[in-house]
């Protein structure tokens, strides 16, 4: 009997067996489901800047005004809502914790103190557990802020302040599960927050201070001096120099431009990859463009840096100019480095 070996290829994938076919069909489907929520989340987020009102301005106010601390609360959903929005604004100048609803009745509301802010989340603005410690927060003299749905709950009409967050629908197919109300929750406390933030001309220093041992922390306390190219890197050409010997110092410190000085060694002109490309596609003659002055194309009066300067102050001036670089100058205007995009790019901050 003749042995007939199976030469039907195995699948490469289970994507592409015959028993994971029925997935490959409703991929689409699935992408289409996940457009739809995404949409109608976007929708219910825009909607809450089309109805800000002078509610919104009362309850920043009541934010910078607290002499203690933003108390956060809510139950479920709204809870982990809150979670995120005590932690957001704790770091970004506002002190601020959170309070579980159902265990501020069980002894937790030692928490809150006069001088405090309530921040109470609740879609529904009926949670029984919530409502049922606004009473004792009111009789402390603890103004109020409700982010809730419904505008005639409980929570709002017994709040100093009612953010409304009320959505057209959920993205649930259900229209049940908290999604879009959610989101809206999350977005309006995020805009308190960083309103508040701004209120405050809370900077990059205290960012960083907040954020000792993290990523972001780390970036935003770094110094233009700590990232730039120095030393055997940083190309220096004095401005009688030729293009040609601009070239061999920007290939000499393996980078991809140069300072230029004057006389004194101060900073006169910076000369890019960009420039040297520019200057040799005007010029018809093959060799005159590299027996020309250096002046002749570098950029008079360059974007600079000082060392002790920000990263992320100088990356936001890279990005307003449109360029990938530029030198760096200590006080008498001497040429000391050139900061990168690129070392911003390793350094975290873009």
């Amino acid at each position: 009997m003749n042995y007939q070996p199976n030469t039907k290829p195995e699948p490469e994938s289970e994507l592409e067996s015959d028993a994971a076919l029925p997935l490959a069909v409703k991929r689409e489907a699935l992408l289409e489901q996940a457009r739809a929520v995404f949409q109608i989340e976007s929708e219910a987020i825009a909607r809450l800047g089309a109805q800000l009102d002078e509610r919104f301005e009362r309850a920043v106010r009541l934010l910078l005004d607290c002499r203690g601390r933003v108390v956060v609360t809510g139950v479920g959903k709204s809870g982990a809502i809150g979670r995120k929005l005590a932690s957001t604004l704790a770091s970004t100048g506002t002190p601020a914790l959170f309070l579980h609803a159902a265990e501020g009745l069980h002894g937790d509301l030692g928490m809150v103190a006069p001088g405090d802010v309530l921040l109470a989340i609740s879609y529904s603005g009926r949670t029984d557990d919530l409502t049922a410690i606004l009473p004792v927060v009111r009789d402390m003299g603890v103004p109020v802020i409700a982010v809730t749905g419904r505008a005639d709950s409980y929570l709002a009409t017994h709040a100093d302040v009612a953010l409304d967050i009320a959505v057209e629908k959920e993205a649930c197919p259900l229209n049940l599960a908290p999604t879009s109300s959610t989101a809206a929750a999350l977005a309006m406390g995020d805009a308190l927050a960083i309103c508040a933030m701004g209120a405050r001309s809370f900077s990059h220093d205290d960012f960083a201070r907040f954020h000792p041992g993290g990523t972001l922390g780390r970036a935003s306390k770094l110094r233009v001096g700590e990232l730039m190219r120095s030393g055997e890197r940083l190309a220096v050409v004095e401005e009688t120099a030729t293009m040609r010997e601009a070239i061999q110092a920007i290939t000499d410190a393996q980078g991809g431009a140069t300072v230029v000085v004057n006389a004194e060694g101060a900073l006169c002109g910076y000369l890019t990859d960009g420039d040297v490309r520019r200057h040799l596609l005007c010029c018809e003659d093959d060799t005159a463009p590299l027996r020309a002055p250096v002046t002749s194309a570098m950029t008079r009066n360059p974007l600079s840096f000082a060392p002790p300067m920000l990263a992320v102050d100088a990356l936001r001036a890279l990005q307003e100019r449109g360029v990938a670089d530029a030198p760096v100058v200590d006080e008498e205007n001497h040429p000391v480095g050139i900061l990168d995009v690129q070392e911003l790019l390793r350094a975290g901050l873009v």
